[in-house]
């Protein structure tokens, strides 16, 4: 969810917290969803409507 949030936000993935590496690679994957949607425009209410989403699945 705070990968996906630093992604759709245009941030680097240089900024992830985590260390254990299940942990920082469910951050990173949460990233790259969140930089893919923010390439593909989904962002303002489209993005808050994806975030919903992520965040009722996850």
């Amino acid at each position: 969810m705070r990968g996906y949030q630093h992604g759709i936000n245009g941030k680097s993935r240089d900024m992830c917290p985590f260390t254990h590496p299940t942990t920082r690679q469910a951050w990173i994957n949460g990233w790259r969803e969140g930089r893919g949607d923010n390439w593909d425009g989904l962002t303002g209410a489209a993005g808050i409507h994806r975030l919903n989403e992520l965040h009722a699945v996850g």
